[in-house]
């Protein structure tokens, strides 16, 4: 079955990529699709009946084996990875069956050009490799499904390959990649270095020894789980859109709607979350690791809401908010409580699929046009759509009743990640990033609403006239999206953050009964949310070296020991799920007051006075334009990198290649060479004594040569 839902998307990949002429487009379009919908319900069969308690390891096929190196290709069944799997395949095959009538007619394409089997392959290709990252059960083969989605998105990201500013895009995000996944390979190379394995089990049995390695790197010595957790962390920073490698998902929006909503919201850009929740073993040793990691996802998450209040393409809001929500997981990661971050993860792909193939409905309607400056009141003429996004933005915002479990699926999910981040942080820089940035996700979010569905129609007055709801095949994955931006939360909400019981169960994570009254003995704590007895820890029996020459040239003997058991692990000592739970009321309502006061102000803004946003950008000109600018971190990347590249580059051509290379070549080839030409035509007299006496000086100078040298040796 596994392997099924592997596969499957290949198969329907290389069968629409390749057999499209055979077969016909709409065929190809339905075997995608089909497949898809195959790996979907195998996917939620899997999740349902799996064995949390047992990792299951499912060969494939051998690959590299070079020495203590395998790389065989293996798939690692466990509970992350049945998210991940329902995941992936509930929101591809619902975009797959949405991009049949979004991609019906499009304006980037002439009456006879085939391009609907190459969209559908490369969306195939997409989940496929996609698959192949989440199901690893090592890292090379999780690099070769990150290179895999990489290229992909490179693909889909440049699919109207017509357009400069599409190419452009591809490109960035295909550059800026590369540099996170220098990071990524780096861990990679260390991890093997030091542990001689590349295989998940080995390397979280290795993790405590790896806490007290030193490792030489860069002229200094570093911890060497700390650095390693780092070097990975980056990889991480460039797949998920992290701050400083995040230039790139704002402009990915030059795809197609629907590559929006598969990579750029719910699948790809949480392939940095999910690696480091599979590395959790790894980050329970590595403090300074996660502290980065949260203090960055933290930063992230404010960032992109503050660039996000002042966008006008109804695509590129809901980017910075998918990069806002995704630095949110990294602090629950960076926490500690890797539940709460792959429950944020879960519930967000429902809700942000839906609202990009909302906001494709819309484009749909208004006839390709993007700028919610020329939307307004479209609630009547689009109706299935606009209660979609509506339930959408209920979800990302927060609504719910305070203090309950009763809630639309982002309430739930973003509540518990600021609560821990409270616990983790002590109350510190990123539960108040994340508190501010769910105000200001409140308002652009009802700004996107406020603008699009609500007011009067602004714009073109024949595109608003001729606004239609969308076809079926695009309104269904609304529907589904939207009962799991309303359910999700309440549903899982039990086995991601409810107690330490159900999460270790749900999980798979031992319990440990030794830090059974670890800190919190004036806590008052209840039998739902006992102790940490229900964090996950196994005891790590340290064995031979994992190699004799590593050890001694990184200063210590890395150990093997015993991996720990679940899908994820919590040290014992990692007591923030708990105090979690034990947040004062003011912490668990702060989320739901920033969310009304983003609504009231943005009711204000865009309902009650249309006329003030226009007033406070004037007011406010240098911080709109800021903002507008985003940060101008492109500029600053132009200056200092793209500007210098392309000098160096120019110089290398003119100076370099045309006047040292060609110019050397022209030199001999039309200086040099002649001149010797005629210096041996003149020797050429036709005189026979001419050519006697040039023998006869040959015949001395090879003597002389000889009677100095000694003769033949």
């Amino acid at each position: 079955m596994e392997k099924i839902i592997l596969f499957a998307p290949l198969i329907g990949a290389l069968i629409a990529g390749f057999g499209w002429r055979i077969i016909g487009e709409k065929a190809a379009q339905w075997v995608t699709t089909g497949l898809l919908f195959l790996a979907c319900a195998l996917s939620w069969i899997v999740l349902l009946t799996l064995d949390a308690n047992q990792t299951q390891h499912i060969h494939i096929l051998d690959f590299i084996q070079s020495g203590l190196l395998d790389t065989s290709w293996s798939i690692r069944m466990d509970r992350l990875t049945a998210i991940m799997l329902i995941v992936v395949t509930s929101v591809s095959s619902l975009v797959h069956l949405y991009s049949f009538g979004y991609m019906a007619h499009d304006d980037n394409w002439g009456e006879g050009e085939h391009y609907k089997a190459r969209f559908f392959a490369y969306l195939s290709f997409f989940t496929f490799a996609m698959l192949a990252l989440v199901t690893a059960d090592n890292l090379v083969q999780m690099f070769f499904g990150w290179e895999g989605v990489g290229v992909a998105s490179y693909l889909l990201i440049g699919f109207y390959y017509k357009k400069p500013s599409a190419n452009a895009a591809a490109i960035k995000a295909f550059v800026v990649n590369r540099v996170g996944d220098f990071g990524f390979a780096l861990g990679i190379f260390g991890l093997f270095y030091l542990t001689d394995s590349i295989k998940f089990d080995d390397v979280f049995a290795a993790a405590p020894a790896l806490a007290e390695t030193q490792l030489h790197f860069l002229w200094t010595e570093w911890n060497a789980a700390n650095l390693l957790a780092f070097l990975l962390f980056i990889g991480a920073m460039g797949k998920s859109a992290q701050l400083f490698l995040h230039t790139w998902l704002p402009d990915a929006m030059e795809g197609p709607t629907p590559v929006s909503a598969l990579i750029h919201a719910a699948t790809m850009v949480t392939a940095g979350v999910f690696l480091v929740c599979r590395m959790s073993p790894l980050m329970e040793v590595a403090p300074e690791a996660t502290a980065f990691i949260t203090f960055l996802g933290a930063t992230t998450a404010f960032v992109a809401a503050t660039i996000g209040l002042v966008q006008n393409d109804i695509k590129r809001v809901i980017a910075y908010s998918t990069m806002s929500q995704l630095g949110y997981m990294f602090v629950a990661a960076g926490v500690g409580v890797y539940s709460v971050a792959m429950f944020h993860l879960l519930t967000h792909a429902f809700f942000k699929a839906m609202l990009f193939l909302g906001a494709g409905s819309v484009i749909h309607a208004m006839h390709h046009e993007q700028d919610m400056r020329n939307y307004g009141n479209l609630r009547k003429k689009i109706p299935l759509t606009f209660y979609a996004m509506l339930i959408g933005t209920l979800a990302i915002t927060g609504v719910g009743i305070p203090l309950t479990t009763i809630g639309f699926a982002g309430f739930l999910s973003k509540d518990a990640i600021i609560e821990s981040a409270w616990a983790g942080t002590q109350g510190g820089y990123a539960f108040w990033m994340l508190v501010i940035a769910a105000m200001f996700t409140s308002f652009y979010s009802w700004r996107l609403m406020f603008l699009t569905f609500w007011g009067e129609a602004r714009g073109d007055k024949h595109a608003h006239e001729h606004a239609h709801e969308s076809p079926a095949v695009m309104t269904i994955p609304l529907g589904v999206l939207a009962v799991g931006a309303i359910f999700s939360g309440m549903v899982f909400y039990g086995p991601f953050f409810g107690d330490h019981t159900k999460v270790a169960n749900y999980f798979g994570m031992a319990h440990h009964e030794a830090a059974a009254d670890a800190g919190h003995g004036a806590a008052g704590e209840d039998a739902g949310h006992g102790a940490a007895t229900d964090h996950a820890a196994t005891t790590t029996e340290h064995a031979a070296p994992a190699s004799d020459g590593h050890g001694a040239d990184a200063g210590h003997a890395v150990m093997a020991g015993t991996a720990p058991q679940g899908a994820i692990y919590m040290a014992p000592d990692n007591t923030v799920l708990d105090d979690a739970h034990h947040a004062p009321k003011w912490v668990k309502l702060s989320p739901f007051f920033a969310m009304l006061i983003g609504l009231v102000v943005a009711y204000w803004f865009y309902i009650v006075n249309p006329a003030m946003p226009k007033r406070w950008a004037e007011v406010q000109r240098p911080l709109y334009l800021f903002l507008l600018n985003k940060w101008y971190f492109d500029e600053i990347y132009d200056a200092i990198f793209v500007r210098p590249a392309k000098a160096i580059g120019r110089f290398l051509w003119k100076r370099g290649d045309g006047d040292v290379i060609d110019g050397s070549i022209n030199g001999v080839a039309m200086g040099i060479v002649p001149f010797f030409t005629r210096l041996a035509g003149r020797a050429q007299s036709g005189y026979i004594f001419t050519y006697a006496f040039a023998m006869v000086i040959g015949v001395v100078v090879l003597i002389t040569w000889m009677a100095l040298s000694g003769g033949a040796h």
